[in-house]
């Protein structure tokens, strides 16, 4: 409730949280107490272990919409609109406007593919993967968790990559063309062309990106499975 994405949202009150927390665990309760192995103690080391044991499912899967955010940004240099940022309600930073339109773009995937219930399903079966009182965070989880953060900057780089190609192309072209006839405006044509022409491979690009958004979220989810282990 605290780190997973959409249910981490700023926009869920409050209360809305704890209600669902506290169903949550008035569901779970009696069969998680009965797994093999499991301690169903109210001690530091269980309370502790389930703190780590969200962070981890948190942490791993919000990195897509990092992900997003930074291809956002790239996209914003393409469409000159690198200083055109608004305030994000989740983390409380600026953040570019088109980051925010693909972060909107993934949260609405995630909730139309159901992959929010994935997630919820994801959490009952950990408790099978690891008790309640026995997880255990590793020295390798950390590193682990930076190597898929640095992965941030591939995936972002990924998902700009055609609006940035497309720009380069126009760019290149301008300059050819601006390089034989040298009364063409070249700064005052280059910049509208481009982002024409970035704004229509962006929004032709759009209909893979669901497919993106879901895969990389099973992914992130099947990481974050694999780096909980119980002693």
């Amino acid at each position: 409730m605290v780190f997973a994405p959409v249910f981490s949202s700023a926009a869920i009150a409050p209360r809305l949280k704890a209600g669902f927390a506290i169903a949550l665990t008035v569901l779970l309760a009696p069969a998680v107490a009965t797994v093999p192995g499991s301690r169903a103690t109210l001690d530091m080391t269980a309370v502790l272990g389930e703190l780590g044991v969200g962070l981890v499912f948190g942490l791993s899967l919000s990195l897509m919409n990092e992900a997003l955010t930074f291809a956002g940004a790239l996209l914003g240099m393409q469409f000159s609109f690198s200083l055109v940022n608004l305030m994000d309600p989740n983390s409380k930073v600026e953040t570019p406007v088109l980051g925010q339109m693909l972060s909107w773009l993934g949260v609405l995937v995630l909730i139309g593919a159901g992959l929010d219930r994935t997630l919820l399903a994801g959490l009952v079966r950990s408790f099978c993967a690891v008790p309640v009182g026995r997880a255990l965070i590793q020295a390798k989880t950390g590193s682990a968790l930076v190597m898929m953060g640095s992965g941030i900057f591939m995936a972002g780089l990924q998902l700009a990559a055609p609006v940035i190609a497309a720009a380069l192309v126009v760019e290149v072209t301008i300059a050819l063309v601006a390089r034989l006839s040298p009364q063409l405006p070249a700064m005052v044509v280059s910049v509208p062309l481009k982002t024409l022409v970035s704004y229509s491979v962006l929004i032709a690009s759009l209909a893979l990106w669901p497919v993106w958004i879901e895969r990389h979220f099973t992914v992130l989810l099947d990481a974050a499975g694999k780096l909980m282990v119980a002693p």
